[in-house]
Order: structure tokens, then C-alpha cells, then sequence
């Protein structure tokens, strides 16, 4: 007989029907025992007797045939009645935690250890299918602009493509990195597209031990050609979070609002309260920043422009009216900083300038402004990050699957 999922079974109401999945939990009453199932799509009651329960341990793969009966108790109303249940993968061992409460009491670092496991929690599983939705969301936005999706290299020859720390390798007897982001392939990559986007993982070697940090995480990035400045980037950014949100949806609820409020980096310090010759926003002015834009605009997302050049990638524009600043932004999403990014130099001869003429680490990546590239301007966001806020978590760890940061190499 073929195999239905527990969302389908109301469809066959009154009829035989298989279901398969794993033992989520038992519960033996005097004269009746529970099994609910939990499969892909959700959880399926099953009647039985308690003496069938005795032999079955909580997150076996079972396989039950029964007939469809109307509960309004069960999930979705629907439970399966006279069943056979067929074992095919019992387990023999106890479980580190229990998968059948509302909320996981694992400690961290006891569900990274055991996250085969641990990721098969309803609210772990969730996270991850609101991160596919959101990726979804973030490639519906961008095609529908007529972005073109690309694949760039993860080993790179070059480990100064920022300040960041890289990770080094053995490529073939020579160095190697792993990219830190697709920015300089991206934006050659504009030069046969115009517009292209990437969804893929990048590296950071860099010591933090943080909530909000990680050594290898998904960056959803996009570039665009033939902008007038950042501000055009920051449009389509502002589009493209409208698809994700209305991809998040079925998870979790999020207002983009039309025009997102910006904040001149300069102003943004004195709301803040930072002091004016501050060069980057710390945490604790973010958060003010955050709760400025709820509290004044309704939002929760703020665009801070205008940030210092000393503080953006040399391939960064200045700002034409005062070079000191820069024609790039962050995003801020619930007080964090989700999104960087602005418009990129595109003449070569400003390359040169910016090099200080130090162009051979650069030789690659600097042909593509020899053969004539467009005003461009483009963005990045981190996936975990964007999870994490928008569902409330504290820690970017609760939705990655399996991650990497300063002290876990495994599983």
C-alpha cells in the first residue's frame, strides 16, 4: 500500500491507508496506548493497544497500516484505528534528550553534539524550513528583477580581499584560501549579466565567540550594473525583503515597509548617542538604533548610509559630495546589523588610486575594470542571522544545522 503523509490522512477519511515515520511518543493508559508518528510533514495518531507499545522506543522508524477515524482531538482531526505497526529501524540505545516536549531543555552544546538528532525537533526543523523559505523568497525577489543566479569559486588565491582573517590551505603544494564572499566574482559577473545573485557559504577566520557569529555561514548576495548610486541598490534591497517576507509567512510574520527609513551615519551616531568621531556603529548604538526606527517610523528595519571610507573595502565609491564617506550602508534588522553594502568603484583608473598602484594581488579581478564595467552597487545578507532574528532566537547556533565557529569542527 502505498505511503500517504499524516497532512494527507483526512483525505481518506474512513479508508485503509500507510503511514511511516518515526516513534515521536507513547503514552499507555490502562486500556488503551497512544502512538503519535512523526513524519516530514507533521504527526499522526495512532490507537492501539499498550502491550503493542511495550516493544517500540521513541524515534524508531515505524511503519503503520490502519483505518482513517474521525477525533477531533487527534492532529487534524483524523487517527488511525486497528493498527499494524512494522519496525524498520529500531532503537536500542537511550536518547541524550527528548524530542517530544514543546521546547528542547538541551543545553547547547549538548544538541550541537548530538544534532542528528536534535535537529529533528519540531522547532530546530522549523528554523530550517524558514531558512529555505527565506532563500526561496530571496531568489523569487531577485528573478523577477532579472538577476541571474551564479556559482563563484570557494578556494581563492588571495587572502586580502578584506581585513578579515582567512582560512588557509594546501592547494596542490601552493596557498590557498576559502573565500571570505563572492564580491570580487560577482562583480565581473556583472560584466555578462548585469545582474546576478549567489546564494552560497562563505569563511571567516576570525576569533569570535559570540551569539551572533560564525566561521562559515550562507550569504545571500546580489549585484546589479547601470545604478545612479547606492540608493537604487538599497530599492531592490528593499524589494527583495518584501519577497522573503511574504516567503517566511506560513513561520512567522514580517512588515517591510515600503520605503525603509535611512540614517545618515553622522546623524546616526548622535541618536545613538555616540560620540561623533566614532568610526563604525558598536552593538549598543545598533540596538538604539533599533529601537529608534520602532519607535519613530514603526520599523523594524533602518538603513544607515554614509558610513567612513576608512571603514569600507577599497572597492567601495565615495560619496562625490564629501569623499571622506561612502556611498554604502548597512541594514539594520531589529537592532543588527543583517546587510551590508553600496555602490562599487567602476572605473580602473579609480582602482589605481585606491591600490596606491599595488595592483598584482589584484591582477585578476582588476582586468575586468579594463574592459569597461558599469556603475554597480550590490548587497549581502546573512541567512543565519536573518533566522535568527526573526524568530526570536538568541543564538545563530539554534538555526544552522551543523555549525562551525571558533570551537566546533564536528559533526
Amino acid at each position: 500500500m502505498q505511503r500517504i503523509l499524516s497532512t494527507e490522512l483526512a483525505e481518506h477519511l474512513g479508508q485503509i491507508v500507510t503511514v511511516s515515520g518515526w516513534v515521536h511518543r507513547r503514552r499507555q493508559l490502562k486500556s488503551v496506548g497512544f502512538l503519535i508518528v512523526r513524519d516530514a510533514a507533521g504527526f499522526t495518531q495512532v490507537v492501539t493497544h499498550p502491550a503493542e507499545l511495550r516493544h517500540l522506543s521513541e524515534e524508531s522508524v515505524v511503519e503503520v497500516t490502519g483505518r482513517t477515524t474521525a477525533n477531533a482531538q487527534a492532529p487534524a482531526g483524523v487517527e488511525l484505528t486497528s493498527p499494524t505497526v512494522r519496525v524498520l529501524s529500531a532503537v536500542s540505545v537511550p536518547l541524550p534528550m527528548e524530542l517530544h516536549r514543546p521546547t528542547l531543555t538541551a543545553s547547547m552544546p549538548t544538541q550541537l553534539d548530538h544534532a542528528a538528532l536534535a535537529l529533528r525537533h519540531p522547532a530546530r526543523a522549523a528554523a530550517l524550513r524558514t531558512a529555505a523559505a527565506a532563500t526561496a523568497g530571496f531568489r523569487a525577489g531577485l528573478e523577477r528583477r532579472r538577476f541571474v543566479e551564479i556559482h563563484t569559486p570557494k578556494i581563492v588565491a588571495s587572502a586580502t580581499e578584506s581585513g578579515a582573517n582567512v582560512f588557509r590551505l594546501d592547494y596542490f603544494g601552493r596557498p590557498g584560501y576559502l573565500a571570505q564572499s563572492p564580491q570580487f566574482y560577482k562583480q565581473l559577473m556583472v560584466g555578462v549579466f548585469e545582474r546576478v545573485y549567489e546564494v552560497g557559504p562563505v569563511f571567516r577566520a576570525e576569533p569570535h565567540d559570540t551569539a551572533r557569529h560564525l566561521a562559515q555561514y550562507t550569504s545571500l548576495d546580489a549585484e546589479l550594473g547601470f545604478i545612479r548610486d547606492h540608493r537604487d541598490v538599497m530599492a531592490v534591497l528593499t524589494s527583495v525583503l518584501t519577497a522573503m517576507a511574504h516567503a517566511v509567512a506560513p513561520f512567522a510574520a514580517l512588515e517591510v515597509p515600503a520605503e525603509i527609513p535611512a540614517v545618515p551615519f553622522t546623524e546616526a551616531l548622535r541618536i545613538a548617542g555616540a560620540p561623533e568621531d566614532e568610526p563604525d556603529l558598536a552593538p549598543a548604538h545598533e540596538r538604539a538604533m533599533g529601537e529608534w526606527a520602532r519607535r519613530q517610523h514603526g520599523s523594524e528595519f533602518v538603513f544607515i548610509t554614509g558610513y567612513p571610507m576608512a571603514k569600507r573595502p577599497f572597492y567601495t565609491h565615495p560619496d562625490p559630495a564629501d569623499p571622506r564617506y561612502s556611498n554604502g550602508f548597512d541594514l539594520l534588522f531589529r537592532g543588527v546589523e543583517l546587510v551590508t553594502g553600496g555602490q562599487r568603484l567602476h572605473r580602473y583608473e579609480d582602482y589605481v588610486a585606491a591600490l596606491h598602484g599595488d595592483l598584482e594581488p589584484y591582477a585578476g579581478y582588476l582586468d575586468g575594470f579594463r574592459y569597461g564595467m558599469p556603475p554597480h552597487g550590490g548587497f549581502a545578507i546573512g541567512l543565519e542571522r536573518f533566522v535568527a532574528r526573526l524568530l526570536g532566537m538568541a543564538n545563530v547556533r539554534e538555526v544552522t544545522a551543523f555549525p562551525r565557529d571558533l570551537h566546533r569542527l564536528t559533526p
